[in-house]
């Protein structure tokens, strides 16, 4: 068995040194998306995985591994595919796997290492790239090794999703300050730090703490931002108040776009749980809405499609 996994990961490792051709990498990419949306992607990402592609390996794997609930043989092969070419992610999956259920039913695959192993591997590939700055080896060394220093220093480094954390980390009571208030401060200044980085779900998080401080210009602002950026939970919300569905923020009122981009949302099939939301609110915004006014906003929602990023609810990486 290990002989088979070890001349399959050989395999995998050539093949991953041919670009993707250009079907295949438009199926990596519709693949991703997809498992971003919360829909099935193991077809399309089984193509590029086939083809050699480490991150298609990786998603694929997670698709399988969320599907079943445990990391079955399949998933392990395929992560032990991604990490064999140096995906740190699924090194890290691997290195975690002795917590998986299959442990629990007694059923986990043999692979070409052990999780401790895997750990040790991404533990000496990520550790010079941190010490020589780079930010997301910094973040990943944080997941190897669970030193909230690490996340720290990525965060510093700009990483936003280190930033993120370090946010939700305060907010939740980790770390120490001495002042009353600098916690506060801290959690505001890390979703901020991390907004002005692009990531969305920090965005959202930040224009909260500013609907508390009453400040509904940033509100907007921020909502917007990650709207443009395909958030599925900020546009469910920035369609609602441009619609004033209800009215809180003072946006201009908007009945074209914002039936435009709650009928997007369909597009998600149920994805995230979302169908109900919709069913809900597109009629309630069609109530004051004229036929003509419809077809505009089917039209916008169009070409919002084709002008931003997909539909996403931007999952953690290494999340559940």
């Amino acid at each position: 068995m290990k002989a088979l996994l070890a001349t399959l990961l050989t395999f995998f490792a050539s093949s991953s040194l041919a670009a993707l051709t250009p079907e295949q990498q438009q199926a990596k990419e519709r693949g991703v998306m997809l498992f971003k949306q919360y829909k099935i992607a193991e077809p399309e990402l089984r193509i590029a995985a086939e083809a050699g592609d480490a991150e298609a390996q990786f998603y694929l794997a997670e698709e399988l591994r969320q599907m079943n609930r445990y990391i079955t043989p399949e998933a392990h092969k395929w992560y032990e595919a991604a990490a064999s070419q140096g995906d740190f992610y699924a090194m890290i999956r691997l290195g975690r796997s002795g917590k998986d259920l299959c442990a629990v039913m007694g059923n986990c695959a043999d692979g070409q290492k052990t999780p401790v192993e895997w750990l040790r591997q991404a533990l000496k590939q990520a550790k010079p790239k941190a010490e020589q700055g780079d930010a997301e080896a910094m973040y990943v060394m944080y997941h190897i090794t669970g030193n909230r220093d690490w996340l720290e220093k990525s965060a510093n480094a700009g990483h936003a999703i280190a930033q993120y954390w370090m946010a939700v980390g305060d907010s939740q009571g980790e770390g120490f300050f001495f002042l009353p208030g600098k916690r506060q401060e801290s959690v505001e200044r890390w979703f901020k730090a991390s907004s002005k980085g692009g990531y969305p779900k920090a965005m959202m998080r930040y224009a909260h703490l500013l609907y508390e401080k009453h400040d509904k210009a940033g509100v907007r602002y921020w909502m917007e931002e990650a709207s443009k950026l395909g958030y599925v939970d900020a546009i469910s919300s920035y369609a609602a108040y441009v619609a004033h569905t209800p009215d809180l923020l003072g946006y201009e009122l908007n009945l074209v776009k914002g039936y435009a981009l709650t009928y997007l949302l369909k597009e998600l099939d149920g994805g995230g749980n979302m169908q109900v939301y919709v069913d809900d609110t597109l009629p309630e915004i069609a109530a004051k809405m004229t036929p003509d006014q419809i077809e505009q906003a089917k039209v916008f929602a169009k070409e919002w499609k084709a002008t931003h990023p997909p539909l996403s609810f931007f999952p953690d990486k290494l999340g559940y």
